[in-house]
């Protein structure tokens, strides 16, 4: 029966060249191994993304950086591919350098009896900055337990090269994440202020229209009064003077004078 216990540096050294591929001595820290960031990673959109629907696995090329911004979360794959042997246990974390930015793992924190391939790290950015990061960064750390005996129980998988098919389906979309909701209350509150500054500016404009206006119609008013308006409106209509001489009597009309028929003669007149 095997002791369990964590295995040393000097183990990791014996026995890691056959669990890990590639294998670096160098890489042995204390009694952890260092992996790297591979080639394969998702990050989940933010509210910058004009489609969310569209983020899909990005292939990284050699030193290739990326980020993750604030409140996002990502799939991130290592470089090395390892094998955990059926008496031992493996416990994995991230680098105390990139916690310390904000990022933290969420994917859970052992590795079966029995898996091989490469290690899927769950990530999530709580820290109010942006993580660079790069392409072989060494980021990751494991640790490697014996078990009492070991297992007739442990997992017997085909070796993990990728994402599994169905692991980015289920999270595909925008994250609401803290930071972006905080920047979609600061633009709604900016678009706010900036309509009640419209209409402040709006009533400003109609209310020195209506002091105009006002201004206007009161020098009228004065200007009326002054001019004997007010005895004008309530002054009796005019009347007829008596310097007009009164029109002359018509005259009766004149009646013809009547003719009178003269008489035929009846004889010689008269010398």
């Amino acid at each position: 029966m095997v002791p369990a216990g964590f295995w040393s540096g000097e183990t990791l050294k014996h026995r890691l060249e056959a669990l890990v591929t590639p294998f670096d001595p160098d890489r042995v820290d204390c009694s952890a191994y260092t992996l790297s960031m591979g080639r394969e990673l998702y990050v989940s959109p933010n509210e910058a993304m004009q489609d969310p629907l569209s983020v899909t696995i990005r292939q990284l090329g050699d030193g290739e950086g990326f980020t993750i911004p604030p409140g996002q979360f990502a799939f991130l794959l290592t470089e090395e591919k390892i094998e955990v042997p059926n008496d031992a246990l493996a416990l994995i974390s991230i680098k105390a350098k990139i916690k310390w930015r904000g990022l933290i793992n969420v994917s859970g924190f052992h590795v079966d009896p029995g898996f091989r391939g490469r290690l899927i790290f769950s990530v999530y950015n709580a820290g109010p900055v942006t993580v660079h990061l790069r392409q072989g960064q060494p980021m990751f750390l494991i640790w490697f337990a014996n078990l009492d005996k070991p297992t007739a129980l442990a997992r017997n998988q085909p070796v993990q090269e990728s994402f599994p098919p169905d692991l980015i389906s289920g999270i595909s979309g925008e994250l609401q994440s803290l930071s972006g909701l905080n920047k979609k209350i600061k633009d709604l509150d900016k678009s706010l202020t900036d309509r009640v500054h419209s209409i402040e500016r709006e009533q400003t404009y109609y209310r020195l229209i209506g002091g105009i206006a006002l201004a206007v119609i009161i020098a009228m008013t004065v200007t009326w009064i002054r001019d004997g308006g007010p005895s004008r409106l309530f002054s009796p209509p005019p009347t007829v003077s008596s310097a007009v001489a009164p029109a002359a009597p018509m005259a009766p009309p004149v009646k013809p004078a009547k003719l009178e028929p003269q008489k035929a003669a009846s004889g010689p007149t008269k010398p």
